[in-house]
């Protein structure tokens, strides 16, 4: 399968819309390969190395640190324009399926997938997948790998930035200081959460007013680097408190854990009105704005010391 094939047959038809059948947000390897044929999905390697190595056959090389802000707040907005420029280059069409592959080899590492199609529906992309398991499954499945650079006809783009998905810095201070109502969810690991450990490009340890803790591991089995299907939205909603026409902001250091929790939430349990604070407490303990759960001087200097 080789996408310049693809995007041949793309620039012949362009009057034709799509009638390929979306996988849905997650999509397991099984159903993948039975489908590739049929659907031909644009696949992206997400992966920052190895895909010199080795990837997906017919896969584009497309790093995570294309979706990434820069190193003092990785999780800001990448620059549209920059994106635009990028993804034309990769021959990408607004409305053509696209799966996207992560390394699959941790929990974590979904995170980077998950941020990968928060960026892309944001920006306009309309169906999108991502495999459940990344690169390490499409192995397990047998499918096939090779090591030879995949290219594509560029294609044009017009992209613009949909915040539907997206809470800002403001929004959360807002919610923070009691100005606006939203459920605010910390999705990182609990010592994160109270305090006891901090990013090392966040400026304080702590946590935002009002947040609860749910872990974004809460969504997958111990040790799994796949996500589980089986979310009852009922017991979700109960467990996080979620309201009806209320916002549910998922955050965490970067936005990265968060991508995977904001997923879940939205994408999977079908939660109504979820957002991504995609900058998270790096980009909120730099603001300067109220902190929950923050030692003190000598507090945070142990904690810094045993970690």
């Amino acid at each position: 399968m080789k996408h310049f094939a693809l995007a041949l047959a793309m620039t012949a038809s362009l009057a034709t819309s799509a009638t390929a059948a979306s996988f849905g947000p997650l999509v397991e390897a099984a159903e993948l390969s039975a489908s590739l044929d049929t659907v031909e999905p644009v696949l992206l390697d997400i992966r920052n190395e190895g895909y010199e190595k080795g990837h997906a056959d017919g896969a584009l090389f497309a790093p995570y640190r294309m979706f990434r802000g820069p190193a003092e707040n990785p999780g800001g907005l990448v620059d549209v324009e920059k994106l635009e420029a990028e993804l034309e280059e990769l021959g990408l069409e607004q409305d053509t399926p696209i799966v996207i592959l992560s390394e699959g080899k941790t929990d974590t590492d979904f995170g980077s997938a998950a941020r990968v199609y928060w960026t892309l529906k944001s920006t306009g992309f309309t169906d999108l997948s991502i495999l459940n398991g990344g690169l390490e499954s499409w192995k397990a499945a047998g499918l096939p790998v090779n090591a030879t650079a995949e290219s594509a006809f560029p294609s044009e783009l017009e992209l613009t930035f949909d915040d539907t998905w997206l809470a800002t810095t403001a929004d959360v201070s807002a919610v923070a200081a009691g100005e606006s109502n939203a459920l605010l969810v910390d999705a990182r690991p609990a010592d994160f959460f109270n305090g006891k450990k901090a990013h090392e490009a966040a400026s304080r340890p702590g946590t935002l007013p009002t947040a609860i803790n749910h872990t974004y591991t809460a969504f997958f089995k111990e040790g799994s680097p796949a996500m589980s299907t089986a979310i009852d939205l009922a017991a979700l909603k109960a467990s996080l408190g979620v309201e009806d026409g209320k916002d549910t902001v998922s955050f965490c250091n970067t936005g990265h854990w968060a991508a995977a929790h904001w997923f879940a939430v939205s994408e999977v349990a079908g939660v109504e009105n979820a957002k991504l604070y995609a900058g998270s407490m790096v980009e909120y303990s730099q603001s300067g704005n109220e902190m929950a759960n923050t030692p003190g001087l000598v507090q945070n200097l142990i904690n810094q010391i045993l970690n």
